[in-house]
């Protein structure tokens, strides 16, 4: 599986100069298809091309995005895909290669923070504003309502923090709810879907990233907060947990109360904040490197091209 999901539903290649459908066209050329299962064409040893490389790429499926996510699911190609099982098999020791998801952020330089603002109907002037920025495709499975009656609570205390929600109307039924319930919330915002490299600039703009979700694969919205050097605050679920250490890469919160708390205690302690930033955008340079995901698919494909026939 190579195609990725973005934090707004879109799906993007982070290979570069090697994009997701050149490669696929290699594979296809040698007996492949996707899903890595190799077609048994003939290599110039005669051996079969069960002896070919085979690489896996890990990133985020949500349950709720259609029975192919569903069916990566029961496959073990998603969320809890285990390479130890893989490799525990003699004949693939050395011909599976386990690629995390590559990312990489590019905010519109052109892009203006207060114009953002003021579409959201934000109060500029507000003394030590601080907004919340929820990325996420408007469906149940990203729960953004999840937060809004205690976000509005706290702002109601405190007027300068704000929740503004960004992304498509992806399920129209829940959409109709998700506008009515925040027609009504003091201090939450919804905001359409943005352009990917407004929405860099915007998440680079504003004091965290929220995610809410009821599952997450592995969320790019995270990751891509982490190398805007944004803090991040995500609900305790399986896949967030693998992303964020709480108090270390991040914070996790298990109910709206908690993410109150934490919401304040990061804005009152300058200190940690700092030391998330630095460790969330140590975390991804680490193991989310889209040059070393290219450089994973440009290797597999020099192997494919030398021992299988033309």
């Amino acid at each position: 599986m190579i195609a990725a999901q973005s934090p707004i539903g879109r799906r993007r290649d982070f290979s570069r100069d090697m994009s997701s459908n050149s490669f696929w066209n290699h594979l296809r050329g040698n007996g492949f298809k996707r899903g890595c299962q190799p077609q048994g064409k003939k290599r110039s040893d005669g051996e079969s091309a069960r002896g070919s490389q085979i690489c896996c790429r890990l990133h985020g499926v949500d349950e709720g995005d259609g029975t192919d996510a569903v069916e990566c699911r029961k496959r073990g190609r998603s969320q809890g895909l285990s390479h130890i099982r893989f490799m525990s098999q003699p004949h693939a020791k050395d011909k599976i290669y386990v690629q995390s998801q590559g990312i990489a952020t590019i905010p519109n330089a052109a892009f203006n923070w207060n114009s953002f603002l003021q579409r959201s109907e934000i109060d500029q002037n507000a003394d030590n504003l601080h907004v919340f920025l929820l990325i996420c495709g408007l469906r149940q499975v990203k729960d953004p309502l999840y937060l809004v009656d205690a976000f509005s609570e706290w702002h109601q205390e405190e007027p300068n923090v704000y929740l503004v929600i960004v992304g498509p109307e992806v399920d129209p039924v829940f959409t109709r709810e998700v506008k009515a319930r925040v027609k009504r919330a003091a201090g939450v915002r919804l905001m359409g879907e943005m352009q990917r490299e407004d929405l860099h600039a915007a998440l680079r703009n504003c004091f965290a990233l929220v995610n809410s979700s009821v599952s997450e694969g592995m969320s790019a919205a995270i990751l891509e907060a982490m190398d805007l050097e944004v803090p991040v605050l995500a609900r305790n679920i399986p896949g967030n947990a693998a992303l964020v250490k709480h108090g270390v890469t991040g914070l996790l919160f298990a109910d709206p109360q908690e993410f109150v708390q934490l919401a304040k205690r990061l804005i009152r302690d300058p200190a940690l904040e700092r030391e998330i930033v630095a460790q969330g955008r140590a975390h991804v340079q680490r193991h989310h490197s889209w040059q070393a995901e290219r450089e994973t698919y440009q290797h597999l494909v020099g192997k494919l091209q030398g021992p299988l026939e033309a």
